[in-house]
């Protein structure tokens, strides 16, 4: 999955696959997480967020299945 650098305090990296709908995101510090059937919007809203991390905080965790790369 083709990723793209985010300015973030956070995260570094975000990357998403459409066939799949799977978000991956990636942490400074090192940790990568991949969330499942993510509509695009999401993806699109969270790179353009003022903050990324507060965006992935309210809007991602807890709604969408994830897993830890």
């Amino acid at each position: 999955m083709r990723r793209e650098p985010l300015s973030s305090s956070n995260l570094s990296e975000v990357g998403y696959d459409s066939p799949t709908q799977t978000l991956e995101i990636c942490f400074k510090s090192g940790r990568t997480y991949q969330y499942f059937d993510v509509p695009e919007y999401i993806y699109v809203d969270l790179k353009n967020a003022g903050s990324p991390g507060g965006y992935l905080s309210r809007e991602v965790k807890g709604r969408y299945r994830y897993a830890r790369v």
